[in-house]
């Protein structure tokens, strides 16, 4: 009898559910789409934020709110277009071109539970700046009209689901993919022990393969986690902010303040993490997750879609700071960066050099597994500090966005408070004020939620590794991340 075929185990044995197990995975695969659909319609240019008919549910018609939110003539075959997928495409295909002509630097990944180690090919900044770069010029020869900013803001229901296609078709082919792993294999491909639960649902999502790669004709090999990480998605959602600008400028005949603010705080953002690239290899998605659904929608669908929110929402509701405005939510801003700056770079001085004057006064519990637990200065104050600064960082992407909410009425109404349109519609607040807000703040909530949950995961992770020395550290250590009250 032939020897049953050597079955490879992942990196690491798995443990427990998460998300909700198989039901909150599926309910994630397919209500998330969903939600970006609803932002899209609910908070739109043709009636207002929210559509009017949601306001008065009691005389709500179905009929009424498709004209209302501009639902497709033909259904929901009118979410999508093959112009839109095509150009979609070419994006990504640009992209992959930029990756192998551009000048690129060759790192090794960290050391795998194979013993080998991945080499990766970095050059997503320069391939964002060249991008950008055309843009630019673009916009300079034809201003608001450039065609890559008409397009998105035409077609942009069109490029979401041509999106969403992508980031389902992507989870698929690595997935299935994922079961022509070998043990023992030269090419070092291993599975995610968090995507191998036996569960297709919950494995799709969560994903088998550690680090699916795939090799295409011309461009060479492509780390698809790591490419997709940083590179569409990212500089799309740079893409989106400028296309928005654009449109807010051929709407009124001016760009406000608040979108120029909200664009350049997420364009440094973006960009400071492409230039950073190297220092991808050390995080949790590159060392412990596979790539699926969760990886796969998360960059190419909610980072540019969901997180371009806020200059959508302006692009039709200019909303002016002023100095005084600007000058607040900057100072949250870099109160938050030196906050998250701050506490990362005290926790790692005393990690790497204990004895260094700036972290000799650190008090701390030394733990049976060796480890020591900071008591006192930034990690004194709360478990996790880091995660309060990396909360009011995203604090100026909602906030200039006001009291969130507007009706869009006819020209001729001469409505107090209006912003007039260049076609003569008038964008007033009305009873919309306030409700608009579900939208343009939901990143803020959003993130809170993220977070609250990276510190229940670490809560648990810890308990387990320190036992009763945890306690120990919890007893003085009280707040998790927001000092004084969480």
């Amino acid at each position: 009898m032939a020897p049953k075929a050597k079955t490879p185990e992942p990196a690491h044995g798995f443990h427990s559910y998460e998300f909700g197990g198989p039901f909150g995975t599926a309910a994630i695969t397919f209500g998330l789409p969903v939600l970006c659909y609803v932002f899209t319609f609910v908070c739109n240019d043709i009636s207002g934020c929210p559509a009017p008919s949601l306001l008065s549910p009691k005389t709500l018609s179905i009929d009424q709110l498709k004209t209302e939110v501009g639902w497709p003539e033909d259904g929901i075959w009118g979410l999508g277009s093959w112009k839109a997928t095509g150009w979609t495409l070419a994006y990504y295909l640009f992209s992959a071109l930029l990756y192998r002509l551009l000048p690129a630097t060759e790192v090794e990944g960290t050391k795998l539970s194979s013993g080998g180690r991945l080499k990766y090919r970095f050059n997503a900044f320069s391939s964002a700046m060249f991008t950008l770069a055309v843009c630019f010029a673009g916009t300079i020869a034809q201003g608001a009209e450039f065609p890559v900013w008409t397009f998105i803001a035409d077609n942009y229901v069109q490029i979401l689901t041509a999106n969403i296609l992508v980031a389902y078709g992507l989870a698929t082919f690595v997935y299935v993919r994922s079961f022509s792993v070998k043990p023992d294999n030269p090419q070092h491909r291993l599975l995610a022990a968090g995507g191998c639960s036996g569960n297709l649902v919950y494995d799709f999502y969560m994903g088998r393969e550690l680090n699916p790669r795939i090799t295409l004709p011309l461009i060479g090999e492509i780390d698809i986690k790591e490419w997709m990480e940083l590179r569409p998605g990212m500089l799309g959602w740079i893409l989106l902010n400028c296309a928005f600008i654009a449109k807010q400028y051929r709407n009124f005949g001016f760009v406000s303040d608040s979108i120029v603010f909200i664009s350049i705080v997420q364009a440094v953002y973006v960009l400071d993490g492409v230039f950073m690239e190297p220092a991808i290899l050390t995080t949790i998605d590159i060392i412990n997750d596979g790539f699926g659904f969760m990886l796969s929608f998360g960059d190419l669908v909610w980072v540019p879609f969901v997180y371009s929110q806020q200059t959508r929402y302006l692009s039709t509701h200019p909303v002016i700071l002023g100095w005084l405005g600007t000058s607040a939510v900057s100072v949250i801003l870099v109160a938050g960066f030196s906050i998250f700056r701050l506490s990362n770079s005290q926790k790692n001085t005393f990690r790497t050099n204990p004895n260094d004057p700036r972290v000799a006064h650190i008090t701390y519990i030394e733990t049976k597994t060796g480890s020591r637990l900071m008591t006192s200065g930034w990690w004194g104050i709360a478990r996790h500090i880091n995660y309060f600064g990396d909360w009011l960082q995203s604090w100026p992407y909602s906030l200039p966005t006001g009291f969130a909410g507007y009706m869009i009425v006819s020209a001729g109404t001469q409505a107090e408070g209006a912003i007039k349109m260049l076609d003569g519609r008038e964008v007033v607040q009305g009873p919309a004020k306030y409700w608009g807000m579900l939208v343009t703040y939901f990143y803020m909530v959003y993130f809170a939620v993220l977070l609250i949950h990276r510190d229940s995961r670490d809560d648990e992770k810890c308990a387990k590794k320190y036992g009763e020395d945890w306690k120990k550290y919890k007893s003085i250590v009280k707040y998790k991340i927001v000092p004084g009250i969480y």
